[in-house]
Formats: structure tokens, C-alpha cells, sequence
């Protein structure tokens, strides 16, 4: 049954050449081994193309998919969603990994409570691949509207049933576009379970653009009016109880790696 169902690996990598090799690897180590894997090259300058061409000259569940000119992870993951086969859809970027059961762990969950979309908490690494011994804790559910007031969800964990909810792509914005994405989701699906062990680790890169707090913000804000299409009034009563569940709620997640 459940085990048997293909699940496709969105994978957008730019410039990756330094770390896409183990985040492939560590899809190779899933347990459930039956994936498809997508790789996407946003137009990388580097050896990116030329490292996963060895991996998929030995395995023939990888795919590579190269893009004349960089477009951004959101429209490389669409270009990755569009092309996926899979029952299931799930995401890895070139510098993050997955723990071995990663993928066996969801499917349980998602067959035995009839769950759709499905999350996990994720631990922290920093840019060389060192634990900096915090995780991501995930919440055991999700709802739409609490999702509205800030992404619960960590791309790296995210899972959806394709099968029952059709392919889902990223809004065509810059940035935040995953939250987007999963906003749709859960919208579609009625809400969304977590596994509250950590199934992934998030690579915390140097001079990271999410750093930036007011370019976020306005990205914040294309997300309530350009992918929930709310007005502007309804727009901005949403950026409030953001910046509430950002500052004084989400960041209760991040906790010490053996709370």
C-alpha cells in the first residue's frame, strides 16, 4: 500500500556545488526508497549540474533539469512540481538533509490518520554542516489560520498527497513563496498534522536573505494580497497578528536540540 507509493523530490539548487552531493545522498538513505528526485539548476555557475550528473549516471531516480537563466527557488520548484509523477510531493533544497526515515515516518502518519499534509520539526546546522544544538519544534497540528499568522511549516519537512489534492504550485513571487505554496495546501486540505521529532536539518547560511526583516515583510504582504487575495485593510489586520506570532508566539519553537 502505502509503501509501494512514489513520492517526488523537489529539489531547486543554485550554486550548490559545496553542498548538493550530500543533500542527494541523504535522500539515497531514505528508508522508503521509492522516490523520484528532481533537480532543478536555477542557471548555477558552478559545478552543481556536473555533481548531480554523477549521481544520476548511477542512479536512475534522479532527474536534472537545467534553466537557461536564474529565475528564483519558487519557480524552480514549479518547474520540479510540474514535471513530478509522484503520489506524493515533498521538498529538499541543495544545502539542507533529510534523516534516514524521514519519508517512511510521514507516509505512516499520512495513511494511518488520513492526513494530506504533513510537516516535522528540523534541526539547525550552520553553514560548514556543524550542529548548532537547536531544533525547529514542530506543532502537532496545523491549521489554516494559524499557518495565516506565520509559516509553521518547514519547506525541508513539507509533505503533500498529490493524489488527493492535485498538484499545488509556488506563487510566482521573489521570496516566501514556500509559505505561499503551503498556505494553498492546507487551505485545500483542511488543515495539517506534524511529527514532532526532528526529520531534517536546516543549513543556516551566512549573510542569508531571510535575515533581512523588512524585505520580508513586504513579501509578508504580497503572500495576504497576491496569494490569498486579500485587500489591502485585510492585508495590513494580518501583518499585525504576524508580527505578534513571529515575535512573541513561533519563536517558542526553536528550542534546545534535546528539549
Amino acid at each position: 500500500m502505502m509503501k509501494k507509493s512514489l513520492v517526488s523530490v523537489i529539489m531547486p539548487a543554485y550554486n550548490a556545488a559545496g553542498f548538493i552531493a550530500e543533500s542527494i545522498r541523504s535522500v539515497q538513505q531514505q528508508t522508503h526508497s521509492n522516490w523520484e528526485l528532481l533537480v532543478i539548476d536555477d542557471a548555477s555557475h558552478d559545478a552543481t549540474s556536473k555533481i548531480t550528473e554523477g549521481f544520476k549516471a548511477e542512479d536512475d531516480r534522479i532527474k536534472l533539469h537545467v534553466l537557461p537563466t536564474n529565475q528564483g527557488a519558487g519557480f524552480a520548484r514549479n518547474i520540479g512540481i510540474k514535471a513530478a509523477t509522484g503520489d506524493f510531493i515533498s521538498f529538499l533544497d541543495a544545502d539542507d538533509l533529510w534523516k534516514p526515515q524521514k519519508l517512511e515516518k510521514q507516509l505512516k502518519l499520512m495513511q494511518e490518520e488520513q492526513v494530506r499534509v504533513c510537516y516535522g520539526s528540523y534541526e539547525l546546522m550552520n553553514e560548514d554542516g556543524e550542529s548548532i544544538n537547536k531544533q525547529i519544534k514542530a506543532l502537532k497540528t496545523l491549521t489554516f489560520s494559524k499557518l495565516k499568522k506565520a509559516n509553521y511549516i518547514g519547506n525541508l519537512t513539507g509533505i503533500y498527497d498529490a493524489r488527493s489534492l492535485g498538484k499545488i504550485y509556488c506563487p510566482l513571487i521573489r521570496k516566501r513563496q514556500d509559505w505561499g505554496l503551503w498556505l494553498l495546501a492546507v487551505r485545500k486540505a483542511g488543515g495539517a498534522k506534524g511529527i514532532e521529532e526532528p526529520l531534517a536539518i536546516y543549513r543556516e547560511r551566512r549573510g542569508s536573505i531571510s535575515q533581512n526583516k523588512t524585505e520580508m515583510l513586504q513579501y509578508n504582504y504580497k503572500v495576504y494580497r497576491e496569494v490569498l487575495k486579500y485587500s489591502a485593510v485585510k492585508s495590513l489586520f494580518w501583518m499585525v497578528l504576524f508580527l505578534w506570532e513571529q515575535l512573541f508566539v513561533k519563536q517558542k519553537q526553536k528550542v534546545s536540540l534535546h528539549k
